[in-house]
């Protein structure tokens, strides 16, 4: 027999490519496995119905240990409880939904935000990560980039919509999350937090293009004052990236 044969018909090269094919096929189903620990069911655009992937491609739960105590498992088979807020533009699967009510606040499409834990981000030491900067004494903006405090806030509209109150800083990465702004007089007026990625601080003023000057005062509030939960960024950060898409009706036509 020549090298490498083990019988007649049967050489070491065919038991290795045999043996890959095995492993591929295998690596193949562990994963599709594995990538449906979330986002399961599926449900029918139409008519709601959930798709019974069968329980070969359906992964074993898992439990994982949560920082804040408890554990998650994942899958975990539960359904969006939250209405839609958006209907079909047209009765096909796939269809482009259009949203109902306010687009601002219906969190559907660029605005869409999840159910997060109502809980701060925490720190290695068990402190909240996001804090106003007032709170923190040895955090400050660095010499040479200009301070947004006091600065006036602009719209995209380019009217002013209030006035920058604070910074919140993240003290894990140690850069600016959010910018704190005070929107409204007397009665009427209340603070509102506009995400740092939303905004441009040049030209002693600031620029927050997303939305216009009157959307301000609907922005999502928090309930303390010196911290922020999850499920609250998830709100906040959904209504200004909804503005990009819903602020102006003109947004949501095309260019040419």
């Amino acid at each position: 027999m020549e090298i490498g044969a083990i019988t007649g018909h049967i050489d070491v090269a065919q038991v290795v490519l045999y043996a890959f094919w095995l492993f591929f096929a295998g690596l193949i189903i562990y994963l599709r496995r594995e990538d449906r620990r979330e986002g399961y069911p599926l449900e029918d655009g139409i008519s709601g119905k959930v798709d019974n992937i069968g329980v070969v491609w359906m992964a074993e739960p898992k439990r994982f240990a949560l920082p804040e105590g408890g554990f998650a498992e994942a899958p975990n088979f539960k359904r969006e409880t939250r209405p839609l807020n958006a209907e079909p533009i047209a009765a096909f699967p796939g269809a482009p939904l259009q949203p109902t009510g306010d687009p601002m606040l219906a969190g559907v499409g660029p605005g869409a935000w999840a159910e997060r834990q109502d809980i701060p981000d925490m720190t290695a030491e068990g402190q909240p990560r996001i804090v106003p900067m007032r709170s923190v004494s040895d955090y400050g903006v660095v010499d040479g980039d200009p301070d947004p405090r006091g600065m006036p806030v602009v719209g995209g509209d380019g009217k002013v919509a209030g006035t920058v109150t604070d910074v919140w800083v993240d003290t894990a990465e140690v850069l600016i999350r959010y910018i704190e702004m005070t929107v409204g007089d007397g009665d009427a007026a209340r603070t509102v937090l506009v995400p740092g990625g939303f905004a441009d601080v040049r030209g002693g003023k600031v620029d927050v293009p997303s939305i216009y000057s009157d959307q301000f005062s609907a922005v999502p509030g928090i309930a303390a004052s010196d911290r922020i939960t999850r499920l609250e960024e998830e709100k906040i950060m959904g209504y200004f990236g909804a503005g990009l898409l819903y602020a102006d009706a003109r947004r949501q036509e095309p260019l040419l």
